[in-house]
């Protein structure tokens, strides 16, 4: 049995039946038998489908927003405004995939036409998050099903309860249940080991890795979205004030639980001691409690695993010589808390600026001038994102420029946007969702030769 658990007191929410390695092997089948016809639909009616989706998610809003904030630890308003979100990723694929997917004539010589169709990849497999299960799962499912795939959905098991309503509104919208099978449990391995088309996972570079191995020599589109040590650059010319804000919730927002939080700060020396001043005050600010009180900003880890991870990242900064500012260590009581913790004078011999955290700790350097910053920007194995606070956006341009990341942002931070694609560089993951060639990342191209005689 999978255990669900509530992140914010230890208490058993419910326990759930873990599919079979048996299971999941029919689950496969019926996914595969049942593509056909979906992929024959008329585009129009899986957008139908994936349209009234979008409106009983709008009427569960709130019932949804609870369970996620039960199980994973989301404060309540962050809970709501991941749903909210979603809307947005919903209406993009809507209206870009009949576009994203159409047939192209690409030259006519004489007799002979040249096209490029884009055609389902058939059956894909999606390894979900638990830290955004409906922003990271819909960047996969939406555009799979629009595009006429079927989909093994395996919901992380820390937000079980939150991927099987996912499926019930989608079977319930009129997507068939043979088309969206959801899978439960700590199964990922069996899901993997299927015949399928595609591989699209969600989460860390170690378990990436290992998919990445398991599925050598199979020739199938594997799509990884992997961790992060984002950094941000603060430039001597920057609002101070306005950066500070921005990067303190770039940090920790969700409990610095994101894929894109902001886990390095390098400030200019010129403007180093008031900007920390600032970014302090911001943390201070935050207030730490139980994720369904409205007012809650800092919640507990979803994972208690992680303490161990943070633990052992501010001995090691502390016996580095880091300076302590604020917390630095677990809070009393049952939950997974954490409190925001921030360290200065720190250095790349530290851990804290080398592996990922993924939770409410921050560390920030100082440096002489950009040339450094973009050094220390880009020491790391990750690529995901890298951003830069700067009044001269020719300034900013020339150092995010020089980023080897996926996505760059000036003057802001922790953004994600349907229109443009998400990628990341090294450990940070392969392929891509989001944009227009999101949507088409979940097709073949088929080039056709066309001669009348």
């Amino acid at each position: 049995m999978l255990r669900v658990s509530n992140p914010a007191t230890g208490a058993v929410i419910k326990e759930i039946a873990q599919d079979s390695a048996e299971a999941i092997a029919d689950r496969y089948q019926q996914a595969r038998a049942a593509q056909r016809d979906w992929a024959a639909m008329p585009a129009k009616k899986r957008i139908d489908c994936i349209q009234r989706f979008r409106a009983l998610t709008a009427d569960r809003l709130e019932q949804l927003a609870q369970t996620l904030t039960a199980e994973v630890g989301k404060p309540i308003k962050q809970s709501r405004n991941e749903l909210s979100g979603l809307f947005g990723r919903i209406d993009f694929f809507c209206e870009n995939v009949e576009r994203a997917t159409k047939a192209e004539a690409i030259t006519t010589s004489g007799d002979t036409h040249e096209w490029i169709s884009h055609e389902p990849l058939g059956v894909i497999a999606n390894i979900s998050a638990w830290n955004y299960p409906y922003y990271v799962g819909g960047n996969v499912f939406l555009p799979a099903l629009l595009t006429g795939n079927s989909v093994l959905y395996k919901p992380s098991e820390y937000a079980t309860l939150t991927g099987m309503a996912i499926g019930a509104m989608l079977h319930l919208a009129g997507v068939p249940s043979e088309v969206f099978q959801v899978v439960c449990g700590a199964v990922g391995g069996e899901v993997v080991k299927q015949p399928v088309d595609g591989v699209f996972f969600t989460g860390s570079y170690r378990t990436g890795k290992r998919i990445a191995e398991a599925t050598a020599g199979r020739m199938l589109k594997l799509q990884l979205e992997l961790g992060g040590k984002d950094p941000s650059y603060i430039c001597d010319d920057v609002e101070i004030s306005h950066a500070a804000t921005s990067l303190a919730d770039g940090a920790f927002y969700n409990t610095g639980q994101s894929c894109c939080s902001v886990e390095r700060i390098y400030v200019h020396k010129r403007i180093y001691n008031k900007f920390v001043d600032a970014f302090l005050a911001e943390v201070h600010a935050f207030k730490i409690g139980v994720p369904t009180d409205e007012e809650t900003y800092i919640g507990p880890l979803t994972r208690r695993q992680q303490l161990d991870i943070l633990d052992h990242q501010v001995a090691d900064a502390k016996a580095k010589g880091a300076t302590l500012r604020c917390g630095g260590e677990r809070l009393p009581g049952a939950g997974n808390y954490f409190a925001p913790t921030v360290f200065t004078e720190v250095t790349h011999a530290m851990e804290l600026m080398r592996e990922e955290s993924f939770g409410p700790i921050i560390g920030i350097q100082k440096v002489s001038h950009d040339e450094e910053a973009v050094a220390l920007m880009n020491d790391t194995e990750y690529g995901l994102t890298a951003g830069v606070y700067s009044s001269n956006q020719d300034r900013a341009q020339a150092i995010l420029q020089q980023m080897r990341t996926g996505s760059v942002y000036w003057n802001c931070c922790d953004r994600v946007s349907p229109r443009l694609p998400w990628s990341g560089v090294s450990h940070s993951g392969v392929g891509l969702t989001l944009g227009m060639e999101g949507i088409r990342t979940f097709c073949r191209p088929k080039a056709w030769h066309l001669r009348a005689r």
